[in-house]
């Protein structure tokens, strides 16, 4: 079945939910293993940018929650 769509549907397949919830799983991953361990650093400089890192990892796990609650568009 080939069906032709003038703007892209919004739906997500079995297979965007797969690896929506990988890149959740990988981001969660890395934050709570970066903000777990940003305490036992003493360097300041470090520190920053362990930081830096949890912020983005959040950020994107964020982004994909969005994505998964439809408040996200396609495009």
């Amino acid at each position: 079945m080939n069906l032709n769509y003038n703007e892209v549907p919004n739906i997500i397949s079995g297979k965007d939910l797969d690896y929506l919830s990988d890149m959740f799983t990988w981001n969660y991953g890395a934050y709570k293993n970066v903000s777990n361990n940003i305490n036992s650093v003493n360097d300041e400089e470090i520190k920053n940018v362990l930081q830096k890192a949890s912020n983005l990892f959040l950020d994107n796990m964020n982004k994909t929650l969005e994505i998964l609650e439809g408040g996200s568009q396609n495009g």
